[in-house]
């Protein structure tokens, strides 16, 4: 059985489908000991070097999908490598012996919050897509005042730099004293763009001054993991995030207590405990949060 090399290098992390395919064509990709084009298709027994790189069969074809949520502090960026020296959000993951972490989406160095990340380039691609419709829920908090005509229309829609934006939903935080100049709110959307949710409440002349990420999807962000820690999804949270964007099951393996213990030499703290995320205590989707 064999498939288009795009494909296979999407799925094992390398980049999109597209971006692979760009790759193809400038020449960064053989078989065989031959220039990969557009349209050629590999399988397990063919050899596939990516710039100067082998790259394993199993990487490709032993088709698995590991997804961890982790709570990304303040401070950290989510470039794999920074240069100027910031601590990322790599620092602190398991470095596994197949394949690579692929982050869904980002965040800005001042946000906090969750970050999915998986070994699953198609899934990965598909999940930050805005085609997909994936919503990410925010816990924001914003200093003036705040009336409910600039509710209704940051959630109608504004214009921003790069095009019409808007939240989806926005509710105030049950515990907020809108008497305050500092107020909580949750907001939702269901794009990624850079900064948006700051520039959205900025273009009413509004501040964000805390901002975290508590859901992507249909994940939450774990009331029990502490900033800086990480906990594996298990095999029905992973399907969960697979259906929202059509992809089928596919095993979840369990990083191997080697994996775990190059984490825990590396950080300065132990792990946090990894409970299941369906004994999480979550926050409603849109109304009555606690």
């Amino acid at each position: 059985m064999s498939e288009r090399l795009q494909k296979a290098l999407a799925r094992a992390g390398f980049g999109s489908r597209r971006k692979l395919e760009t790759m193809i064509s400038k020449g960064r990709i053989s078989v065989n000991g031959s220039i990969a084009v557009l349209g050629t298709k590999i399988g397990k027994e063919d050899t596939v070097i990516f710039d100067g790189q082998p790259v394993s069969p199993a990487m490709l074809f032993e088709q698995a999908r590991l997804v961890i949520a982790y709570h990304k502090p303040e401070g950290e960026v989510c470039a794999r490598n920074d240069p100027e020296g910031r601590p990322t959000i790599f620092d602190r993951l398991p470095k596994i012996a197949q394949g690579r972490w692929i982050a869904v989406g980002r965040l800005d160095i001042n946000t906090s919050g969750l970050i999915l990340l998986t070994t699953d380039g198609d899934l990965a691609n598909r999940l930050m897509h805005p085609s997909s419709g994936i919503d990410r829920e925010y816990l924001v908090r914003v200093h003036g005042d705040v009336t409910e005509e600039q509710l209704k229309q940051l959630v109608d829609g504004v214009i921003l730099d790069d095009g019409p934006a808007r939240f989806t939903d926005i509710v105030r935080h049950p515990k907020a004293d809108p008497d305050r100049r500092n107020q909580w709110f949750y907001v939702a959307l269901m794009e990624g763009r850079n900064r948006e949710v700051r520039r959205l409440w900025e273009s009413h002349g509004l501040q964000v001054n805390r901002l975290k990420r508590v859901r992507y999807g249909c994940i939450f962000l774990p009331s029990f993991l502490k900033q800086g820690h990480f906990v594996e999804l298990g095999q029905k949270e992973v399907d969960d995030l697979g259906k929202l964007v059509e992809l089928p099951s596919l095993p979840v393996p369990k990083l191997t207590p080697q994996e775990l213990k190059d984490v825990r030499r590396r950080l300065s703290k132990k792990s946090a405990p990894r409970k299941s995320m369906r004994t999480a205590k979550k926050p409603s989707t849109s109304r009555g949060r606690p």
